[in-house]
């Protein structure tokens, strides 16, 4: 007789890993839609690329070190389209390819294997491809026209003043900006998706965008403060970043009240790196801090013990 001895509580739910990784996948597919009817036709050869390096990646390395090969759970598919969500459509395909590695093979297997990484890889890969081809990375593709780039609303927020594009543009994708992130409303129906399947909790994305908007409402720079308050939600990737990067069941907490706190400093440290920062965009780097700090949340957010009262003991 086999005996499987592990910690409690001994559990088991329906969730499984690849079913978690289809419903996210799911969830991404309309706002990658309207960034490829957007942006053009070479998104996807930005998101094949992506796809198929983080693939390739994980089944080498696994070959290598012998160890159990996990391309059947999907993560490696995600980590993929995450980040080329993240990609402008003009991003050089060897720059793609070499951060989807270093997603798989440094973030990720390096650091254990799925769900022991400290980072997002996909956004930890999009960090170190500014910091080695920073050009590469802010060069955007205007609407329907590859290799003609333009300004994104948010580096017109920089100077500071309100983009070109209308709120209504911004909300449905009509302007220029990374694949996955144009989109808000696209963004805003993949959020719903995964809460309505329970893949997701709506505490961190809640948090997060309540606190850039609370922020940006009361220290707004241009126009009237609730106009620079939404350009500020619907600009850059916000959005995606709420709602799907920084929900990454490994690198964000597992209280309640750490979900909390750590979407209110994803939110926080997003507007001050837009404020104050080198690049207009903050959202990547505020996520890669908290990531940083969710096992100091965790340690000190516990949930009450079952059978306690607060602050008191177990009967």
């Amino acid at each position: 007789m086999k005996l499987t001895v592990a910690s409690s509580p001994h559990i088991r739910g329906n969730f499984r890993t690849n079913r978690i990784m289809l419903d996210v996948v799911l969830a991404l597919l309309p706002a990658l839609c309207v960034g490829v009817g957007t942006l053009g036709y070479r998104s996807l050869l930005v998101v094949g690329v992506c796809i198929a390096c983080c693939v390739a990646s994980e089944w080498l390395y696994s070959l290598i070190t012998r160890s159990r090969n996990t391309i059947v759970d999907g993560s490696a598919v995600v980590t993929g389209l995450l980040l080329a969500m993240t990609l402008p459509s003009t991003v050089p395909l060897w720059l793609a390819a070499v951060g989807s590695v270093f997603a798989i093979v440094i973030v990720k297997a390096l650091c254990g294997g799925l769900g022991q990484n400290i980072f997002n890889p996909a956004l930890a890969a999009r960090a170190f491809m500014l910091l080695i081809y920073p050009v590469g990375m802010v060069r955007y593709s205007s609407i329907a026209v590859d290799g003609v780039t333009s300004a994104t609303p948010l580096h017109h927020m920089v100077m500071p003043g309100l983009p070109e594009e209308s709120l209504w543009d911004l909300f449905l994708g009509k302007c220029p900006g990374s694949i996955g992130e144009i989109s808000a409303l696209m963004l805003l129906l993949g959020g719903g998706y995964l809460v309505w399947r329970k893949v997701i909790s709506i505490r961190i994305p809640a948090a997060y965008l309540g606190t850039v908007a609370v922020l940006t409402l009361i220290f707004s720079r241009a126009g009237a403060p609730w106009e620079w308050m939404l350009y500020s939600l619907l600009s850059g990737g916000v959005m995606l970043g709420a709602i799907f990067m920084a929900t990454d069941y490994a690198t964000s907490p597992a209280t309640s009240l750490g979900q909390i706190i750590y979407g209110i400093g994803c939110g926080a440290l997003t507007v001050i790196f837009r404020y104050f920062g080198l690049f207009p965009e903050g959202v990547t780097y505020a996520i890669l801090i908290m990531n940083a700090f969710v096992w100091l949340i965790d340690r000190y957010t516990p949930p009450r013990r079952f059978g306690t009262k607060k602050g008191g003991k177990a009967k």
